[in-house]
């Protein structure tokens, strides 16, 4: 029999009342009833905090926007579960996702921390919104089971080990960032075990833009992992760091450099496809499953925003890593 935990949903909300009824009535039609909900209401000004109460919440209000680590420590603090189980506002779960979590804790004593992914049927349907929602499903199922960082997106953690290590550092991510993936690393660190669950997928609403995913992956992801990776001194190679992207990330920038010169030496223009077509037989696997799931239009624009993430990702980390190494050539 399966142990019987209590779980604290943790929800941290800033003017989310576009998603957040969605999310919480999900939460109401799960199968497993042992658990309570908390709103961490971070400085909202909209409705959140009564659609909150509507669903039976305990709403934890912050005085002034403090970005989510801020709120999901705080709703945290209130919490009375065995497992804290962090889901975002804009998700909407299964019924079967907090059973599913609860058997795994019971079925992997020795896992701290297990966490899913988005599914394959994003809300919106436009293509950013798509394309940004497939990538990440993609990633996370073609990921190592055995993970080395953690998703808070829906992710779920024993309440004694978060608070073992003090919850998400909230000083250094004052805003939506990777203070999900700094956990990760720290537990890891630690050598505690990190379970990514395949089967444990949510729906996500979040509608994207091309700019709100451009200005998301450089400032709120690719610029605070690469000082995190440079701070630690730890390149893992998982999710968007395994060796595959890596490589296309290389290639990608040597493909810039070559058509440049390509200007000036036409004859360089057959090396620039040459590199273009080592980076999609590098990630064939990825462009079928767009090729499958939305057909060939769709997957050759997929193709050229994968080919934007690789030169804003490499260029992004080379600006981290030229001042960080500059700082150490200070202190010798």
């Amino acid at each position: 029999m399966d142990k019987e935990f209590s779980v604290s949903i943790i929800i941290p909300v800033h003017n989310g009342s576009q998603y957040l009824e969605k999310c919480l009535s999900s939460i109401a039609l799960s199968c497993y009833r042992s658990y309570e909900i908390i709103v961490a209401d971070d400085g909202s000004t909209d409705s959140s905090a009564e659609i909150a109460k509507k669903y039976g919440a305990k709403v934890i209000r912050l005085s002034h926007k403090s970005g989510p680590a801020a709120a999901r420590n705080r709703g945290s603090k209130e919490a009375k579960g065995d497992i804290l189980f962090f889901v975002d506002s804009d998700i909407v779960i299964r019924k079967d996702t907090i059973a599913r979590i609860v058997k795994g804790f019971g079925e992997k004593p020795d896992v701290v921390a297990i966490f899913g992914s988005y599914d394959e049927s994003p809300e919106e349907k436009d293509f950013f919104s798509q394309y940004k929602n497939l990538q990440h499903y993609f990633v996370h199922q073609t990921a190592n089971s055995e993970a080395v960082t953690f998703w808070a997106g829906c992710g779920a953690i024993r309440k004694e080990i978060f608070d073992l290590v003090e919850g998400f550092d909230e000083e250094k991510y004052s805003r939506p960032c990777i203070e999900d993936i700094e956990l990760g690393f720290r537990l890891k660190k630690m050598g505690y075990g990190i379970l990514l669950d395949k089967g444990l997928q949510v729906k996500h609403l979040k509608k994207w833009t091309f700019m709100s995913l451009l200005r998301t992956d450089i400032f709120d992801r690719a610029v605070p992992w690469s000082k995190l990776i440079l701070e630690s001194g730890e390149m893992v190679s998982d999710l968007n760091l395994r060796p595959s992207q890596k490589l296309s990330t290389l290639l990608v920038g040597l493909t810039v450099v070559v058509f440049l010169l390509a200007i000036f030496i036409p004859e360089f223009i057959c090396l620039v496809f040459c590199l273009l077509a080592s980076v999609l037989m590098i990630n064939h696997r990825l462009f079928i499953f767009f090729l499958k799931h939305k057909g060939l239009i769709f997957s050759f624009s997929a193709f050229a925003m994968y080919l934007l993430y690789c030169l804003y990702s490499g260029v992004t980390y080379v600006s981290c890593w030229l001042p960080h190494k500059v700082s150490e050539l200070k202190r010798i």
